[in-house]
């Protein structure tokens, strides 16, 4: 029986999403709507699959088809293996899309169309389809057919002029942000699209388009105050003293914003001088002479280490905390306490337990979750077809013949 809590935590339950999505962006967005209760059939190319299958830090897993790339991203999913080219492949895709909610793809624009399965043909077969189109520059304007991957995103969108400091940039952001953002872009636009009045339309999300939107200070501070946005390196340009300090054992992030929190922090240090210095009087003086401001903080900081200062000065009222590295983070109880992770034990194709992501959101003090692994290549392949009407020996000729 489902009690009322694990319903609420699947409010899509009752929607089924058909992802021809391939390496991250898309498979990123349907793994946050499998998350969330949608049931995602993924439908992949026969014998090849999604090319994450062959991705990520482990060679014997990319070999086996089931890479880390894949696996971090595709749990609680269905795998279809089907020959799109092929017509029987064609009519058994239409056949499922009569079945679905939502269709997910990020091929390039016209690919979908000249595989004579664009959003016109499928929506004839459902009119109440929601398409979503998932590409580097969006459907049309001049770089519509240029290939796109998240390192030329955060190149064009200006995310590494501004990344990194003076010496150093332009410089790429240590994880792939122009896909992700573009990922969970497409799953608030599909999210939408399921509650409006009447079902059906289609998606356009642009990678690139995607990580403007969360430029917003960025683009606004030039747009708005004229001010050609330049690299910071680990400096708040909204403040000072705001940014990532030297302590005796590492790096700490302080923010101290406000006026009432610079005070506390001076006096913290015991460096209540700094208040009476007409360099520091005001927050555009410190802005002015962060790195003097900077330097005269770290005479202190660098004489404890990072964890004791953010402890009381959180405690104190200064938001801070500690540089940390992935791995210490993820095994912090702030995040293993809340059942961020989850772990699938003996997952077929790779032979072991694996540990994987959740969604970031909790729901009435539980957290959306999958239940199954990812699936190894065209796994549910036939139970799919069957619920379609197919008969065991259409299945077994399709198989033997190539289209699944």
């Amino acid at each position: 029986m489902v009690t009322d809590g694990e319903a609420a935590r699947r409010p899509l339950s009752k929607i089924r999403v058909l992802d021809l999505t391939n390496v991250l962006a898309g498979p990123f967005a349907c793994h946050q709507l499998a998350h969330l209760g949608a049931e995602v059939i993924k439908v992949e190319a026969v014998g090849k699959g999604d090319l994450a299958r062959n991705l990520g830090a482990d060679p014997d897993l990319s070999a086996r088809g089931m890479g880390i790339s894949f696996l971090a991203q595709n749990a609680g999913k269905k795998s279809l293996a089907l020959n799109l080219k092929d017509p029987r492949g064609k009519a058994a895709f239409q056949r499922l899309v009569r079945t679905a909610d939502v269709v997910v793809e990020n091929f390039r624009p016209g690919v979908m169309d000249r595989l004579g399965l664009g959003y016109e043909t499928l929506k004839a077969e459902n009119a109440g389809l929601i398409y979503c189109a998932i590409s580097g520059f969006g459907q049309d304007g001049p770089w519509a057919d240029r290939p796109a991957y998240d390192q030329i995103i955060q190149g064009l969108s200006g995310v590494m002029s501004i990344t990194g400091d003076a010496q150093s940039a332009p410089l790429r952001v240590g994880y792939p942000i122009g896909d992700t953002v573009g990922g969970l872009t497409a799953a608030m636009m599909i999210c939408a699209a399921l509650n409006a009045p009447t079902r059906g339309g289609f998606i356009d999300v642009s990678m690139l388009e995607s990580v403007l939107a969360t430029m917003g200070w960025i683009v606004s501070n030039h747009l708005i105050g004229g001010v050609d946005p330049v690299p910071l390196g680990n400096e708040n340009p909204t403040s000072a003293p705001s940014g990532a300090f030297q302590c005796a054992d590492g790096l700490m992030n302080i923010a101290a914003n406000k006026d009432e929190q610079w005070e506390i922090l001076a006096t913290h240090l015991g460096r209540v001088d700094l208040l009476e210095m007409p360099a520091f009087a005001t927050r555009e003086d410190r802005k002015r002479n962060r790195l003097r401001l900077k330097a005269e903080l770290e005479t202190v900081l660098t004489t404890r280490p990072a964890e004791d200062w953010a402890r009381e000065l959180n405690a104190a009222g200064v938001p801070s905390g500690a540089v940390m590295r992935v791995p210490d983070i993820l095994a912090h109880p702030q995040v293993a306490g809340r059942a961020f992770l989850t772990r699938f034990e003996d997952v077929p194709g790779v032979g072991r337990a694996i540990d994987v992501a959740r969604i970031g959101a909790m729901i009435d003090g539980g957290r959306p979750a999958v239940t199954t692994p990812p699936p190894e290549l065209g796994a549910d392949s036939e139970d799919i077809l069957r619920d379609l009407g197919y008969s065991g020996e259409d299945i077994a000729q399709l198989r033997a013949e190539g289209v699944i």
